[in-house]
């Protein structure tokens, strides 16, 4: 059966549909939104450690002031189990930020060693982790101590990329050391660092790390549709599926998926209820950082929700330009108000 309870560790999960950290979009409104379709397990943004650790009272105290950063750790009302995701490349740094997790109770710690973009790379972090394995296994240790010190010893998680470039393809390698420092689980993702996000996602690779890796290997990638989940699940026998870019509009994938997965009737949303869903997460993003940061940070999640619907590109340029909530209700209601309209012609 591709849709399957899994075990993570310490973590027991129902299934095995899982909501990739993405920047910029993985906040606890979205994430909230994905809860309700059906996301087994959701991961944070990535957090960087050194700025934690700098700062730890802005994301421990519950009446920080700066809600926006610290809205990218909390947990949703709705998530039952969600990780952390912390990126750096000093272990101890990556400890003590894992130690000041504690009030925020997360299910589990993902350790970021995937992240192409070069202000984390140059650091050392992220995908450049690919070049130092060691480093990453150092790094594993000090936040499994911290995890087992701190946090109940939650699962830690390491999501990796297949190598820095063509010629350095070594994800068994980052994989064996993450393991044996005691991860409990390793997403990858098979691009190079080179490749960002060009390219084909090699599916391949999954495939071959399932076989190598004895603890649950989770595939991203080129998970745009419940029919790519499937796939995948199928012809890699990886142990779950991390949507990312395919869920940014789309919440509704999950659903979608384990329906398909179950052989379920599956009814997708109405235009309606997806522009309702859209606005719904700003309202959650509002309550959270503010109704004016809310819009700016949703503007581009709201004209995602529109893509591929007729005779939306004009929406797409109103919404860029909202400020208040009653804006993104005025220009959706006037957009679902024409389409109808359209639709009865």
């Amino acid at each position: 059966m591709l849709y399957h309870p899994i075990q993570i560790g310490t973590l027991r999960l129902g299934g095995n549909l899982f909501l990739a950290p993405v920047a910029g979009y993985t906040d606890r409104a979205f994430r909230a939104i994905c809860v309700e379709q059906g996301a087994n397990l959701t991961f944070t943004e990535l957090v960087s450690s050194e700025a934690l650790t700098r700062n730890p009272a802005l994301y421990r105290a519950a009446d920080a002031q700066d809600r926006a950063k610290m809205n990218i750790l909390r947990r949703a009302d709705n998530e039952e189990n969600y990780a952390v995701q912390l990126f750096g490349a000093n272990p101890d740094a990556m400890y003590r930020a894992t130690a000041l997790l504690e009030p925020l109770n997360p299910s589990a710690v993902d350790i970021n060693a995937g992240c192409p973009v070069p202000k984390v790379t140059k650091t050392g972090a992220g995908a450049a982790l690919m070049k130092t394995p060691a480093l990453l296994g150092r790094i594993v240790e000090s936040v499994v101590r911290a995890s087992e010190a701190f946090l109940g010893k939650v699962p830690v998680t390491v999501k990796i990329r297949s190598g820095w470039d063509a010629n350095s393809l070594n994800y068994v390698d980052a994989a064996r050391v993450a393991v044996e420092a005691g991860a409990a689980m390793i997403s990858l993702h098979p691009r190079t660092r080179a490749q960002v996000y060009t390219g084909k996602s090699e599916w391949h690779l999954i495939a071959d790390l399932a076989t190598r890796i004895n603890v649950p290997i989770a595939g991203s990638g080129d998970l745009y549709t419940a029919q790519d989940a499937e796939r995948m699940l199928r012809e890699t026998r990886c142990q779950a599926v991390m949507f990312a870019r395919g869920a940014m509009g789309n919440p509704y994938i999950f659903a979608e998926t384990r329906a398909l997965l179950t052989n379920a009737p599956y009814i997708p949303p109405t235009v309606s209820e997806r522009l309702e869903t859209s606005l719904r997460q700003l309202i959650l993003l509002a309550q959270d950082v503010g109704e004016r940061t809310a819009c700016r940070e949703m503007r581009k999640q709201l004209c995602a929700y529109t893509k591929g619907l007729e005779h939306s590109a004009e929406i797409r340029n109103q919404l860029t330009h909202i400020e208040t909530i009653d804006d993104a209700q005025s220009v959706l209601d006037s957009f679902l108000t024409g389409f109808v309209r359209n639709k009865d012609v």
